[in-house]
């Protein structure tokens, strides 16, 4: 079995990859979209939360503040281009449509 690896240990190594029977992780439909959207979010949470705090006061402090903030982003927030719902009552709505979808099949 294949596994894969960092990309920047793949472009470094590939003969030894190859060796080893490793395949890079680099190269596979959606990368790009992936990382944008891990960048994307990176941002939000950094200028939503890390920054607006001049100091922290330990890093559990940080640590409640991101619980807190990812809590919200993912159950609170609306999002428009879902309907202005939150995003688990969107991805509850995605399951039980599938759910229908079996039943009448």
């Amino acid at each position: 079995m294949q596994r894969p690896i960092f990309a920047a240990t793949a472009m470094a190594y590939p003969q030894r990859l190859a060796e080893a029977n490793l395949v890079p992780s680099v190269g596979s439909v959606g990368d790009s979209y992936d990382n944008a959207f891990a960048e994307t979010i990176n941002g939000l949470y950094k200028a939503e939360v890390i920054w607006r705090q001049r100091s922290w006061p330990s890093a559990s402090a940080v640590e409640m503040a991101t619980l807190r903030w990812v809590d919200w982003y993912n159950n609170q927030r609306v999002f428009g281009p879902i309907g202005y719902i939150p995003p688990t009552e969107a991805d509850a709505n995605y399951y039980a449509a599938l759910e229908n979808l079996d039943m009448a099949a």
